[in-house]
């Protein structure tokens, strides 16, 4: 090959068509160049994302982002996604980033089987994720706060707590000392008494007979529990059967006949009593007419009269006497 100016001019140009087309993939521009469908979001903040990012599904690339712009109070992110991209109508884009320092991008999901496929300059939904620099501040707000209480400790020193507690044993040395071995000799004489069985929690652990006695104890306690559940299921058979209108008590309670008739019988219970209050019958002149009162105080009067001298007296003359004292 000769080296002439064409041949280096012609170098020359491949190359920078070359380092040409690198600068546009690094920057995206060349998608505009490929085949692809659009895709459109709306968020609320776009964060620090770009013309040009990347464009993500399940971690590979399908896409970049080509205009950003601003509408209506909300973000306007434009995207070109390849046409094999799986983007559907209930699909989800998100904004995330690599790293602290990373490059933002959009994240957009698989969403759901049935979803159909999203038609080109078709909208999907968003997903709106915290801010870095908001939760930046909330760390630096958390950071603070515990600088702050860190510093409310400050000039204080162990010593403050401590000394007095020091102070206190070093001043009752003696009587501690002898309270802790009084402590040491009874808890000695209690494991000594509860080993040979002595006193109550001795007698508790050593002696069989009051063993026996705790088990048959309880025992009797189990044998009343099951009475009482006995008892319990019993009466709710009672309180069934009542309820289904079985027997005597379920009859009156269930009956509407019955009830109908001890209904009846208090109305006619009242009437009758209502009667007798006011005078009306044999029984209601019993209790309410004086002039009868009268009358039978007067005849056991004379009855009592007529009693007085039986005992001095003949059968006959008794009778006669009875009849003259009536009569």
């Amino acid at each position: 090959m000769k080296n002439t100016l064409e041949t280096r001019l012609g170098i020359f140009v491949a190359l920078a068509v070359l380092a040409f087309a690198i600068i546009l993939e690094r920057v995206g521009t060349l998608d505009s160049f490929q085949r692809g469908k659009r895709v459109n979001a709306l968020f609320s903040n776009v964060q620090d994302l770009k013309a040009g990012d990347l464009v993500r599904m399940a971690g590979v690339e399908i896409g970049r982002v080509q205009t950003i712009q601003l509408t209506n109070d909300r973000v306007l992110v434009r995207m070109k996604v390849t046409p094999s991209a799986a983007v559907r109508t209930d699909s989800t884009a998100t904004i995330k980033f690599t790293g602290l320092m990373g490059q933002n991008y959009v994240q957009i999901d698989f969403g759901t089987p049935t979803g159909e496929l999203l038609k080109d300059d078709g909208d999907i939904s968003t997903v709106e994720q915290a801010d870095l620099s908001t939760m930046m501040q909330k760390i630096d707000k958390v950071a603070e706060g515990v600088e702050n209480m860190t510093k409310s400790f400050t000039g204080f020193h162990i010593d403050t707590l401590v000394g007095p507690l020091r102070d206190f044993i070093t001043a009752n040395k003696d009587p501690l000392t002898l309270t802790i071995s009084n402590l040491q000799m009874v808890s000695s004489d209690v494991a000594t008494q509860v080993r040979q069985g002595q006193g109550t929690l001795g007698k508790l652990i050593k002696d069989e007979a009051l063993y026996n006695s705790a088990l048959a104890t309880v025992s009797n306690l189990q044998e009343t529990a099951t009475e009482i559940k006995t008892t319990v299921a019993e009466a709710r058979k009672v309180v069934d059967q009542i309820n289904s209108g079985q027997g005597t008590v379920g009859k009156l309670v269930k009956d509407e006949h019955i009830y109908q008739e001890a209904a009846e019988a208090m109305t006619q219970l009242k009437e009758i009593l209502q009667k007798v209050n006011q005078g009306q019958g044999t029984v209601g002149k019993l209790i309410n007419d004086p002039e009868l009162y009268r009358n039978a105080k007067l005849t056991l009067q004379k009855v009592d009269q007529a009693t007085e001298g039986l005992e001095d007296t003949g059968p006959l003359s008794v009778l006669g006497l009875a009849v003259g004292k009536l009569f």
